[in-house]
This record gives C-alpha cells, sequence and structure tokens, in this order.
C-alpha cells in the first residue's frame, strides 16, 4: 500500500480539482462522511443519547471536521463545535460548511483556552472529533497557544478520538510529533495514507489508520509514484522463495551463521534456530571454540562448529581462513549474533566483508564493527555484493546514521549511500533499499522488545536470502513473518510473557497464514 507525503496530497486534490473538474466542496462531503461514521462507531449507545465534541481548525481539514458535525447532529447525536482560530480565516469550502451547519441549528463556536464549561462539556462527551490541523503541518505548535490548549483539551476527554486525515501535531512526512500531538483512538485518513501513520511517534498518536476513498479518480492515484509503501501479507508471499517438489536439501540454501562469545551463547544459537525453522536446508553455526560445547548441546538440526578464539574467548582474526574456508561452501553468511564489541573480533568482521562475494546479513556485533570503518561496506558496494544491515536506533547512529530527518528517510538515505539493504528496527521497522525505495511493516508488538528477538529476525532474513529471495524480500518479508510469528505468539501467551523462541515456534502458523 503507498503511503503519500503531505506535497503528493496536495497535488493529487489540486488534480483532481482543476484537470477533472471535481468541486472541492464534494471531496470535502465525502471526507466528512468518512469521519462520522467513525465516530458514529465508537458511540457507546444510540446516537440520541450520546454526545459529540468536534474541534476544528480554520483550514479545510476544520472544514471536514465542520461537515462531520453537521451529520452526526443529523444522525441524532448532540454536537458542539469549537473552532479553533480564527472565524476570518476560514477558507471558502470550510465557510460553506459553515453555513450549512447553522442551517441544521447548530453554531460554530470560538475556542476558549480557558473556557471551564466547554471543557466540562468535551470532557463528558462520547466521541472527540480532531479537525484542527491537517497534513500540511510542519512546525511545532506553540506551547502557549490556544492550539496547544485544544490538543491538551482533546487528549484529556474520556470520548473516544478520531482525527480526521491525521492527528493534529503529527508530521505527515516523517510520523514526528511537533511539540505535542493528539492521542487518537482512530484515524480517517483520505484516498491514500501518510507516511506519518506508520513511522516514528505517529504510529502510536494515530491510532487504527482507516482510508477513506473522497472520489479522486483512481487513475491519478495509481500514476503517483510512490517511493515508501506499506509490507502486507500479499508483498511476503510473492516474496518467499518456492519450493522444488523434488528438492532436496541442497536445493534450499546452506547458511553459516557466525556469532557468540563467552556469556553470549543464545544469540547465535536463536539465529540458526530461526534459520532452520524458517526452511534453510542446511545451516551451518560457527562460533568460539570456547563455547563450542555449549552450542553442541543446544543445536539438533542446525550443525556448529569450532573457530579460533583469543584468550578471552572472543573470535579474532586467527578464525579468518576457517570463516572463509567454511562459507566458500555455503550461499550466505550470516554474521554477528553475539559477538561482542572487541577490536580483535571487529577486525575480523571487516576482513570477511571485504573478501568474500556472498550475501552478508549483518547484525549486532558485526554492525557495530563498522564504527568508523564504514569504507568496509563501500567496499561491497563499489563491487556489486550484497548486503543487508539490521541495526536498531543505536547500532544505527554509531555507524554514522543520522535520524534527523525521520526513520524513514534516515533509512533511506544511509541504503542509497552505501549500496546495502537496511532493516531499521523499532516500532514499524523499514526496509530501505540500495534502489532507494522504503518498505514500512504492518506486524508485531511490544511482546518482541526482548533480548534475542533481533538475533531470531536475523537467522530469518539470511534464511530466506539462501534460499532464493532477493535481498530486499528477504529483509521485508523476514520482518513481516517475524512480526506475525510474534502477534500469534501474543495471542496464545500476551505481550508480556512471549519469549524469542515463543515466536520461532509460531513460524509454522506464521508462514501458514499466507496460504
Amino acid at each position: 500500500m503507498k503511503l503519500a507525503t503531505a506535497a503528493q496530497m496536495k497535488a493529487l486534490d489540486k488534480k483532481a480539482i482543476e484537470t477533472w473538474k471535481i468541486p472541492s466542496i464534494d471531496l470535502m462531503e465525502q471526507a466528512a462522511e468518512g469521519v462520522a461514521q467513525a465516530a458514529l462507531d465508537l458511540l457507546p449507545d444510540k446516537p440520541a443519547r450520546c454526545r459529540a465534541a468536534v474541534f476544528c481548525g480554520a483550514g479545510n481539514n476544520g472544514g471536514d471536521g465542520i461537515a462531520a458535525a453537521r451529520l452526526l447532529f443529523l444522525a441524532g447525536v448532540g454536537v458542539r463545535v469549537f473552532l479553533v482560530g480564527s472565524y476570518e480565516r476560514l477558507t471558502p469550502d470550510a465557510l460553506e460548511e459553515t453555513r450549512r451547519l447553522s442551517e441544521c441549528g447548530v453554531e460554530l463556536e470560538p475556542f476558549a483556552p480557558d473556557g471551564g464549561e466547554q471543557a466540562a462539556w468535551a470532557r463528558r462527551s462520547h466521541v472527540v472529533v480532531d479537525a484542527v490541523f491537517g497534513v500540511g503541518l510542519s512546525r511545532d505548535i506553540a506551547p502557549d497557544s490556544a492550539f496547544a490548549a485544544a490538543v491538551d483539551l482533546i487528549n484529556l476527554c474520556r470520548g473516544r478520538v478520531v482525527a480526521a486525515d491525521i492527528a493534529s501535531g503529527v508530521a505527515a512526512d516523517t510520523g514526528k510529533v511537533l511539540g505535542r500531538a493528539v492521542r487518537a483512538d482512530v484515524t480517517v485518513t483520505f484516498t491514500l495514507p501518510k507516511i506519518g501513520q506508520f513511522v516514528g511517534d505517529g504510529a502510536v498518536y494515530s491510532g487504527e489508520v482507516r482510508v477513506r476513498d473522497i472520489g479522486i479518480p483512481r487513475t491519478l492515484v495509481r500514476e503517483m509514484t510512490g517511493l515508501i509503501q506499506t509490507v502486507e501479507a500479499e508483498f511476503v508471499r510473492a516474496a518467499l522463495p518456492p519450493r522444488k517438489p523434488d528438492g532436496h536439501k541442497g536445493d534450499f540454501g546452506k547458511l553459516l551463521v557466525v556469532g557468540g562469545a563467552v556469556g553470549y551463547t543464545g544469540a547465535p544459537y536463536l539465529a540458526a534456530s530461526a534459520a532452520v525453522r524458517s526452511g534453510c536446508g542446511l545451516v551451518y553455526l560457527g562460533v568460539p571454540d570456547s563455547i563450542w560445547q555449549i552450542a553442541a548441546a543446544k543445536c539438533v538440526s542446525a550443525m556448529p562448529f569450532p573457530l579460533s578464539s583469543d584468550w578471552s574467548g572472543k573470535l579474532g582474526r586467527k578464525a579468518l581462513s576457517e570463516v572463509l574456508e567454511r562459507l566458500a561452501g555455503c550461499n550466505v553468511l550470516a554474521i554477528g549474533p553475539g559477538l561482542g564489541r572487541d577490536e580483535g573480533t571487529a577486525k575480523l568482521v571487516r576482513e570477511v566483508l571485504e573478501q568474500t562475494e556472498k550475501p552478508v546479513v549483518l547484525d549486532a556485533g558485526g554492525i557495530n564493527a563498522l564504527e568508523g570503518h564504514i569504507d568496509s561496506l563501500d567496499v561491497r558496494r563499489d563491487r556489486g555484493w550484497k548486503t543487508v544491515l539490521t541495526p536498531h536506533d543505536g547500532e544505527f547512529a554509531r555507524v554514522g546514521g543520522d535520524l534527523t530527518p525521520g526513520r524513514a528517510e534516515a533509512a533511506r538515505t544511509f541504503a542509497l549511500r552505501h549500496g546495502c539493504t537496511l532493516v531499521l528496527k523499532g516500532h514499524r521497522t523499514v526496509t530501505a533499499t540500495e534502489a532507494g525505495t522504503v518498505l514500512v511493516n504492518t506486524t508485531g508488538n511490544s511482546g518482541l522488545a526482548k533480548g534475542g528477538s533481533g538475533d531470531v529476525l536475523t537467522g530469518l532474513i539470511a534464511s530466506l536470502l539462501a534460499q532464493g529471495a532477493t535481498p530486499v524480500r528477504a529483509a521485508a518479508g523476514g520482518v513481516w513473518l517475524h512480526g506475525r510469528a510474534g502477534d500469534l505468539a501474543a495471542e496464545a501467551l500476551t505481550e508480556y510473557c512471549v519469549t524469542p523462541e515463543d515466536v520461532i515456534a509460531r513460524f509454522p502458523e506464521a508462514f501458514t497464514s499466507l496460504q
């Protein structure tokens, strides 16, 4: 599903109105119907026994709210409409909607930031409509303004909140909170979802996002180039490598996982286990000889083997030839789970990166090895070798990533610059490609926010890559499947009780859901 920027939505509206001659007031009425219906869906009782507080700005987003207020009134809901801003600045369409509302006997009330009576009425409303700011907001809401007071009041109301197009205060292109923002239960967004509703804090503040068709021709929507889109089941279904009916284990990929250190024996085991469970034909697990016996006792399906370690039990440069020799018979390398942060280990990682042409999935210690040495990644870019990185925000910053423009744009910039596939982990993980596109994940929950979860994801991505998926499909598809398995585990165990092992155990259900 395409995610749009504020500028793209403005251009679509303009083309629909000026080229297709669709009256702007008709678009507004369609938008209002979607908002009003969402509000009605949230009412706890019959409309005649409920009331709604509608907060509107002076722009067209406010016009959507004013029109929605009229529709709620006509449905029998008790409605009061508060204008946050100047009446003189109402747009022509918002003025027309104000006239139509007045004909129903409901007047637009100036919002009084210190008005105790208005606040009391709003707080006791069953539903609240937020139509203060639209997608065009780009600067922080002034803390001492009437707009800030309105946002704060909406967030204090006991009723469920419906946002028109976007929760006021959320930046449409980045998901950043501009000083403060409305926490919506439902956001009814128009024509296309916005980037900021799926990334950053906006993914939380938006609540459930519903897309409303307001009458903009589908031809215009299809023609719009979208560099950012969500990952849905259809994408993942197409991304899964096919299984040959007469295939043998060698046909389904040979993966080498390298990781582990004294005190970090679980991470490489989880990565290897996830790879086996997700269909990889042969999984080899290289660990320091200091922990090899532990790995051997844990593994049943993966094949652990010892690598030369230093005095501290960590991998160092003397393991280089051993890693490269084993990698020669494999399709893909996953390196990093449990490696720790040691300069000798980091040098090993960098030398492997610069010497193997095999696709590499870098996680944890493998990513940290690039701190101050991003040139090792650029060597692979220049030679056309495929690399997938799976950092969380802290690791991303350590290797030079800049989160200032927002997670989606930050990931896109890094992937373009360094010619890699970047999986920036977190709530709504984003996968950026070396072609400049970004895929936003839609699965997962807080039960995945536990140590070991990233190791499972690494093994899953590397497994799909070894089976023949492209780096982008393996990465974005792996993230979706990982999140889906986490959702299934949470349904059975609660988000509190999910472990990485539970996620791996739900892989079969996650894969089955795609059939």
